[in-house]
């Protein structure tokens, strides 16, 4: 499947006047069990997916250029402020409490980061007419240079879905985001008011033939490219049963929009807590459910990420919430 952000990059490459980028499609299944997505990752002892939960992408790698006695000094700092009642130990509520507390500041930075990209007028308020000019107006103003881009990924098409996300998002109905509306516009599964676009957004990326479901073929062309005629992978062929056994709820062969949604946000399952309750099983070594800052740093390859050389970069910030 060809890569929207890389489809995008190359035409603002080309094109300086082009601000922003269009909103892209990201993982599906949006609140993924850690035990599934952790697998690949502890295949090789990475503990990648841990990092990521208890960091935050971008802090993970910052640690990544650590020297371990780095990492095991900036983590102590963290057990520290981990430690809400100051009791000397970590329970699973304050474990997950942070989880949280991570991924929301990874949200609310991003937006942050690009705010400024978009606020053309400097009013503190992203308008619609401004999105779509940082975005779109070069290829507003050159529509004839699109004409051959693939449809599924053209300015065209994205054009009318961001708007419509946009308004979706737009409470007010103003035609104008602050800072809220428009944090739900670019991180619309943390938003509940923002769920079903990210439903319909979901089937209208996989849904090939048009007919408003998501059949077991299309299901796998998401995923898989069979692009040499040979036989499926042995993962394609458990995605199949996964198919027919978990995602086909009422067994017709193909996933209506209440089926994409119990697949992509099952609504009995919170991550912050799964993935709370796994480190502290995989560390508590005297199994009193509660993790001293002893044992947080006996288990610290687990939390943090270094490259374990004897000289790391070191950092020149700390983690700021």
């Amino acid at each position: 499947m060809m890569d929207v952000f890389g489809f995008v990059c190359a035409v603002l490459l080309c094109t300086a006047a082009v601000q922003g980028k269009p909103t892209l499609r990201k993982e599906r299944v949006l609140y993924q069990d850690p035990e599934l997505a952790r697998q690949a990752h502890e295949d090789n002892k990475s503990f990648q997916y841990d990092h990521e939960a208890f960091l935050g992408k971008e802090e993970a790698r910052t640690f990544d250029q650590l020297t371990p006695e780095e990492s095991k000094d900036r983590l102590s700092k963290i057990v520290d402020r981990i430690d809400s009642n100051a009791d000397g130990y970590i329970n699973t509520a304050e474990l997950k409490a942070w989880i949280k507390r991570v991924q929301k500041r990874y949200v609310y930075e991003n937006v942050a980061k690009v705010w400024t990209d978009y606020d053309l007028n400097k009013d503190n308020k992203i308008s619609w007419d401004e999105y779509k000019q940082a975005t779109y107006g070069y290829y507003l103003a050159n529509p004839e240079e699109f004409e051959d881009a693939t449809d599924q990924f053209s300015f065209k098409k994205m054009l009318p879905r961001d708007e419509r996300r946009f308004k979706t998002a737009d409470l007010n109905g103003d035609l104008a985001a602050d800072r809220e509306e428009f944090t739900s516009f670019l991180h619309p599964e943390e938003f509940e008011h923002m769920k079903d676009i990210v439903v319909l957004e979901t089937l209208e990326d996989i849904d090939r033939n048009g007919d408003g479901h998501v059949d077991e073929d299309e299901y796998i062309a998401d995923m898989f490219a069979h692009e040499d005629g040979g036989p499926e992978p042995d993962w394609v062929k458990t995605e199949r049963e996964q198919f027919s056994d978990f995602r086909d709820l009422n067994k017709d062969g193909k996933m209506d929009m209440d089926e994409i949604r119990h697949w992509i946000m099952p609504q009995d399952y919170d991550h912050a807590q799964a993935e709370a309750r796994h480190l502290v099983y995989e560390s508590d070594q005297d199994k009193d459910q509660m993790l001293t800052k002893e044992e947080i740093l006996e288990n610290w390859n687990m939390f943090v990420g270094t490259e374990k050389t004897s000289h790391g970069k070191a950092l020149t910030r700390g983690l700021t919430f």
